[in-house]
């Protein structure tokens, strides 16, 4: 499998489609900061190559998930010079003060965590970069409205005694990615009293915003001072419903390949796989392809999943095991080692994530998030090989 740094299989990874991406989101928000969110390892693209190729793009901001990913991006060269660095998922005992001291945007939902970073800021003699996240409708994280009035207070009072700096406020749209949904206006009117709230008391965040991709490609009256695509930016539509990925100029970043491992005849009758789920309906061949559950194919895809060999769209026969699965070749003989593409951008008529998604019963996001670190990913800058296996 040329290119793939793997005979077994490998995650292709066009940093050149990703700056890409950031510059046709970019001007889908040309009025906004761009934040590149790259947690869950970029869902699944490489936390380090992706984030560097998106600041090289233009992205002032990258967004993560964890402390732990935030402190990673810092180590590895995203300095505060080249961008500022926000993460949301804290519990208590974090590394608040290691955030501080690496410059971090803070996310606090609620006074636990202000007493924590206020706590932090004294041990390490410097202001912390808070940003305050309200609940506005999705129910996850976030200071329920009720509690907004005490936690803008308090963090006052905290700046005021020079132990934190309110950078920021912000929230999460629910169901952004179903265009019309009520949520959506109800959300945006209860943010925008929010903040006008929280101003009026006298904070002065640097950015308000609101704006995930749906947000970001389908309601220009989200975008605020920042925008935060997530999905996106790797080239995947938030949902099919928002469009498709070229309907905004965007390219997939992944493509998911491997070589075949076996090539053989069997009879018509003949099970395959565990549970014999596929019989074969007469003499044919099969292919067996590396990949399954163990690196991210998901198993609900077993019998439904679509694969490109040969030029043509085949379908996994069976069971989607822990390292391998196969295919009904219907008679074909491609030699052993050629290719087998999963998905990928699909303009050479390979399947994309969006159709393993389908097969599978769930999101687009799931589907490359998922995928493991037994797969390389092999790093290329619009077709050529810049990286093998870098940032994981």
């Amino acid at each position: 499998m040329s290119g793939s740094g793997s005979l077994r299989a490998g995650a292709l990874i066009d940093l050149g489609a990703l700056r890409g991406n950031v510059r046709a989101l970019r001007a889908h928000a040309s009025g906004a900061a761009f934040m590149a969110v790259v947690k869950a390892d970029a869902y699944g693209h490489g936390i380090l190559p992706c984030a560097r190729a998106a600041v090289e793009a233009g992205a002032t901001w990258v967004g993560t998930a964890t402390p732990e990913e935030a402190l990673a991006l810092r180590a590895g060269g995203i300095g505060p010079d080249r961008a500022r660095v926000m993460c949301w998922l804290w519990t208590p005992g974090g590394p608040f003060r290691e955030g501080i001291e690496a410059d971090l945007d803070i996310s606090v939902s609620g006074l636990w965590a202000l007493r924590e970073v206020e706590a932090a800021a004294r041990a390490a003699g410097r202001p912390a970069k808070v940003q305050l996240k309200a609940d506005t409708g999705l129910g996850r994280n976030g200071c329920q409205p009720a509690d907004w009035p005490e936690l803008v207070t308090e963090a006052l009072r905290a700046e005021s005694a020079g132990l934190l700096r309110i950078t920021g406020l912000w929230s999460h749209f629910a169901c952004a990615d179903e265009p019309g949904h009520d949520s959506i206006d109800a959300q945006l009117t209860l943010f925008r009293e929010l903040v006008a709230y929280a101003e009026e008391q006298g904070a002065r965040p640097d950015v308000r915003h609101i704006a995930n991709s749906p947000g970001t490609l389908t309601r220009p009256d989200t975008h605020f001072d920042l925008v935060r695509p997530g999905i996106a930016m790797y080239g995947i539509s938030p949902s099919p419903e928002c469009g498709t990925p070229a309907d905004f100029g965007l390219r997939p970043v992944m493509t998911l390949r491997a070589s075949l491992a076996l090539v053989k005849h069997v009879p018509g009758g003949h099970g395959v796989s565990y549970g014999h789920h596929y019989v074969t309906p007469g003499a044919t061949t099969l292919g067996l392809i590396p990949l399954g559950y163990g690196d991210g194919v998901p198993r609900h895809a077993s019998g439904t999943g679509p694969v490109l060999v040969g030029g043509k769209w085949r379908t996994v026969a069976g069971r989607i095991a822990m390292d391998q699965f196969v295919v009904d070749l219907g008679g074909d003989e491609p030699p052993v080692g050629a290719e087998a593409v999963l998905f990928g951008p699909g303009d050479r008529g390979e399947p994309t994530a969006e159709d393993w998604a389908q097969a599978a019963g769930t999101i687009a996001y799931e589907i490359v998030t998922r995928i493991g670190s037994r797969v390389p990913r092999v790093y290329v800058d619009e077709g050529g090989p810049v990286a093998k296996g870098s940032g994981r």
